[in-house]
């Protein structure tokens, strides 16, 4: 019986050592595939061939498992723990050595991973454990505490494991101080001028070894300090300023390594609707085509020298130059006879072809084609346009991916009647800047009074979406939240003024260079600032709910938001004036109308006719300044949204969507403001704080007292309220009007 005990500890510990050498050649494998790998870990039950970790399925798990979500580089450990587990069965060596060594091993591992994720705040290298960690203790006891809690942790365990000594440190330390003075005084004697630090010194066989036992301290940060102060001990290299400059210079800042795991969609998510690809030629259509325009313009005695066609996903266009003398307004008032003569859903006429000496005929394919998101995004116009914010919007009557950037519109009106392509419009919109912008570079803030159009966004609320601190939902559906939503942007476009003006620029694209250039401090109030889209779906039904407030707000930022990176996308199926008002016309030059059933509301969206003529299912016109270009809007179904949505939101996110300043409804709480039987309990403590920091934030609020946010920010108002801070100044903070805690306790009697 004994026997076979023994057995199955020896095949246990063989099960174990094996166990650990697959463990760490996969966790080996992961650090340099997980990238590749990271989308695969949602279809493990699925057999993949995608997989490149060494370890396969199950070594990607234990790896992830490991090294994301537990403590980075720290998990080493556990491979080498698992073998000296087996070797120790197998062997049947039992030791209370076994125990220490586990608890060394743990405390190295924690050590480890909180200290990279403090360096380098990597989840991949420091672990979710280490950067969750390291950021609670940096909450309560700041940088300062977090590098001595390290050094503490550090010390005990050498204290521990090695028996270092601190007298015999302190007895290095005064051995150094001496030799320094009397290595000074040689020097002084010799007259060094200050030419001499850039030349080799050689050192004096004494000190060196007092040098060595100084590099095992190099982590701590006073013998760091004492060690600079002695130069002569050191030997220095001939260097140039610039290799010097190099040294002293940190990489450029990268806002992605927050989500530096995040993978962008592939395109394999979507489908390809029409699998014909090139744009079939039917030259019996062409030529019936062409002999009734003949035909029909001769009947008005018209001719013309010549006729050629190109072909589009939905129209063709027939350009024709006409004999000299005939007028061009003649051809323009046919458009119906020719759309009679053809049979065509509608025609447009354009007359003349800007820069071209032509006049074009649109006439409606027989057999439309339709333009899929996918053959878009695979466009190399799309993946290779050095936008900002590139849009593929469809494409051309000569078959071209039509790509233009939304910073330079800089914001975008859709119209048009119902069922004619304007969601289908948004969701391409967004599903273009999604395949294109990693999430700390753009965020959606998206109202829909629908309801129905735009809730699958949801899912990706922690990557892509911004709302108020206040708001469960991110996808705003309420006309009041919209309100003050819109509210709120005003307030954070007036923030961003004050951030691009303290740091002297002029634009956002100019801030975030100099803040990732780390000209920028931010401690200083500076952050990196992401592009904001705001995309209404159906404004006309918000215009009717709240009438002038949202005009007014949606009017401020269409005229100042693009300097600081503020976009609007503003959808309706009602293009009257008295929603498409002069004033947001005037600053929105940019605009694409659907089909319209009369004249009138295609010159409100265009200030001109033709979106009358349109045959609908995605056929738009887009118009940016003069020129109207016409489109094939691309078509991207529920079902590839879906996976697109999820591919992004089943991975790692922000810990909340980005949150936009929050606005207290000023008919609700001016009243509690002001009276003092409805001040917060903890109203007094909070003013002893602010008027000791000199300081009126609700942040210093929320670390001092461990409040939330929006309690913070009520006792924010209510101090301001009662006169003890000032008003809300952006980015700076609120001005004290109490000097100390006897003029406030004076103040408030």
């Amino acid at each position: 019986m004994a026997e076979l005990k023994s057995n199955y500890k020896s095949i246990f510990g063989i099960f174990l050592i094996f166990f650990s050498i697959l463990t760490l050649i996969s966790m080996l494998s992961f650090l340099f595939t997980w990238q590749i790998d990271q989308s695969e870990l949602d279809i493990i039950t699925k057999s993949n061939q995608n997989i490149q970790n060494y370890g396969k399925k199950i070594g990607l798990i234990i790896s992830n498992f490991l090294i994301f979500k537990g403590f980075g580089l720290g998990s080493f450990v556990f491979p080498i723990l698992f073998g000296i587990y087996g070797l120790s069965l197998l062997f049947n060596i039992i030791s209370k050595k076994l125990i220490d060594i586990s608890i060394n091993a743990l405390v190295i591992c924690i050590w480890t991973s909180l200290t990279i994720s403090y360096v380098i705040e990597n989840k991949i290298y420091g672990g979710v454990f280490g950067y969750e960690i390291h950021i609670f203790l940096i909450e309560y006891i700041g940088n300062i505490g977090l590098i001595l809690l390290l050094a503490f942790i550090l010390l005990c365990f050498l204290i521990l494991n090695f028996n270092v000594n601190i007298t015999n440190i302190q007895k290095i330390s005064f051995k150094s101080e001496s030799n320094s003075e009397a290595e000074i005084d040689q020097n002084k004697e010799k007259n060094f001028s200050s030419d001499s630090f850039n030349k080799n010194i050689n050192v004096e066989e004494e000190i060196k070894p007092t040098i060595s036992n100084f590099s095992k301290l190099e982590d701590n940060e006073d013998i760091k300090d004492d060690k600079e102060e002695k130069k002569l001990e050191i030997e220095i290299e001939d260097t140039t300023e610039e290799e010097i400059a190099d040294l002293n210079n940190l990489p450029d800042y990268d806002q992605k390594l927050d989500l530096g795991s995040f993978i962008k969609p592939k395109i394999d998510l979507l489908i390809e609707h029409d699998n014909t690809g090139a744009i079939k030629i039917d030259e019996n259509e062409l030529t019936k085509n062409k002999n009734k325009i003949e035909e029909t313009l001769l009947n008005y005695k018209i001719e013309i020298k010549s006729i050629k066609a190109t072909i589009g996903p939905t129209v063709t266009l027939y350009e024709i130059i006409p004999e000299a003398g005939v007028r061009i307004s003649k051809i323009k008032n046919l458009e119906d006879d020719i759309a009679l003569s053809l049979s065509a859903l509608g025609i447009r006429i354009i007359a003349p072809m800007p820069g071209k000496g032509t006049i074009g005929i649109e006439v409606p394919n027989e057999s439309a084609k339709i333009v899929s998101i996918k053959s878009l995004l695979s466009s190399k116009k799309f993946q290779d346009a050095e936008m900002e914010i590139p849009l593929a919007l469809g494409k051309t009557i000569s078959n071209e991916t039509f790509v233009v950037d939304l910073t330079k519109m800089p914001h975008l009106l859709v119209a048009g009647a119902t069922g004619q392509g304007k969601s289908v419009g948004i969701n391409s919109i967004l599903t273009s800047i999604i395949y294109k912008k990693h999430p700390a570079d753009v965020k959606f803030i998206l109202v829909d009074p629908k309801k129905v159009e735009l809730t699958l966004f949801n899912k990706i609320d922690k990557h892509y979406l911004a709302k108020l601190p206040e708001v469960n939902d991110s996808i705003i559906t309420d006309s009041k939240i919209a309100v003050k939503t819109l509210k709120s942007l005003c307030k954070e476009m007036d923030k961003r003024y004050d951030m691009l003006k303290n740091a002297k620029c002029r634009n956002i694209k100019e801030y975030n260079n100099k803040f990732k250039k780390r000209v920028l401090n931010p401690k200083e109030g500076h952050k990196y600032i992401p592009y904001l889209i705001l995309i209404i779906d159906e404004f006309a039904d918000l215009i009717m709910t709240t009438g002038k407030e949202v005009e007014t707000n949606i009017a401020r930022l269409a005229q100042m938001a693009r300097a600081v990176g503020i976009h609007l996308i503003l959808a309706t199926q009602r293009p009257s004036v008295n929603v498409i008002t002069g004033l947001i016309k005037a600053n929105i030059p940019a605009r694409i109308a659907f089909r319209v059933t009369s004249k009138i509301d295609s010159r409100t969206i265009l200030d001109s006719s033709g979106a009358e003529q349109l045959i609908g299912r995605g056929d738009m016109l887009f118009s940016q300044g003069s020129d109207l270009t016409r489109l094939q809007c691309g078509f991207v179904d529920t079902p590839e949204i879906e996976k697109m949505v999820s591919f992004v939101g089943n991975q790692v996110g922000y810990s909340t969507p980005y949150v936009l300043p929050e606005i207290i409804d000023q008919e609700t709480n001016i009243g509690s403001e002001n009276n003092i039987s409805e001040r917060d309990p903890l109203f007094r403590e909070a003013a002893e704080i602010i008027v000791n920091a000199q300081q009126g934030s609700a942040s210093l609020l929320q670390r001092k007292m461990k409040l939330g946010y929006n309690r913070a920010g009520r006792i924010i108002d209510q101090l301001e309220a009662a006169g003890i801070v000032g008003p809300f100044e952006g980015s700076k903070a609120r001005s004290v009007n109490v000097k100390d805690l006897l003029d406030l306790d004076e103040f408030l009697r």
